[in-house]
């Protein structure tokens, strides 16, 4: 398993992904998720991934291919993202239907999502989560981050913290206090973490972060954010166990 987070704000992309793809008492191995597929001063496309590995593997190596090749379709002379989303969604349909039958034939599954992103000369950036299918949703001012694999230990911190006004700055670091939250709670998702912040229109990479287990950061952050939270918690009122009679469920009317 595996946990990846876009999000996206007035002013650029952040992109995070853990590396940790299996756990267990005596086997951790680790592979990136994170990929930059960008042209600089032309477009920036980020993508990260989760699920079946191999299946994964299998549509990086296709489009790197795609590239090297220079194939009338790629990702660098594709015109627009929703196109780039649509081009990966179908390289992905072609590598399941490749394998899907033989993964199925030993109980393996081959589902996985994409996280893409970027932002293409004389456009605006974009996120998309592609599905498993190749079908995908795009990210909105109104839903301002996406994520992909083991999502829910990380998204209270997200749905509390995050707008599409939030600073690039902060919206960073929300995406490593999410990740770290799914780490506190799932051995499934691990360092090193890589982190990718995109600046609007200028269509490079300026800022990435690649954090290892035992980073000083990384364990500062983990401390810091756990003492704000026993502190907040400590602040909230004890709980008024007096209560009148009137006030008992059975006397509650309901509209």
């Amino acid at each position: 398993m595996t946990y990846c987070l876009g999000i996206i704000t007035h002013s650029g992309l952040v992109m995070a992904a853990d590396s940790r793809t299996n756990a267990g008492v005596d086997y951790i191995s680790t592979y990136q998720k994170l990929f930059d597929f960008s042209n600089p001063g032309e477009r920036v496309i980020l993508l990260c991934t989760a699920g079946n590995l191999s299946v994964t593997q299998g549509v990086v190596s296709e489009l790197e291919k795609d590239l090297k090749v220079q194939e009338e379709t790629n990702l660098h002379n594709i015109t627009c993202m929703y196109e780039v989303a649509r081009y990966i969604g179908g390289k992905l349909r072609q590598i399941q239907q490749y394998d899907e039958a033989w993964l199925k034939k030993d109980g393996i599954e081959a589902q996985c999502t994409l996280l893409l992103g970027g932002q293409i000369h004389a456009q605006t950036p974009e996120l998309y989560l592609i599905y498993s299918q190749g079908n995908f949703i795009h990210a909105t001012p109104d839903t301002p981050f996406l994520q992909i694999g083991e999502t829910k230990y990380g998204k209270p911190i997200l749905d509390r913290t995050l707008s599409y006004d939030t600073s690039l700055e902060s919206a960073a670091k929300c995406a490593l206090l999410s990740i770290d939250s799914t780490m506190k709670s799932n051995i499934s998702v691990g360092p090193p973490i890589n982190l990718i912040l995109y600046e609007k229109d200028s269509l490079m990479i300026k800022h990435r972060l690649r954090l290892r287990l035992g980073d000083p950061y990384l364990a500062k952050i983990r401390q810091l954010w756990e003492e704000s939270l026993k502190q907040a918690f400590d602040c909230i009122p004890q709980i008024n166990w007096q209560y009148r009679e009137d006030d008992s469920p059975e006397n509650i009317l309901i509209d």
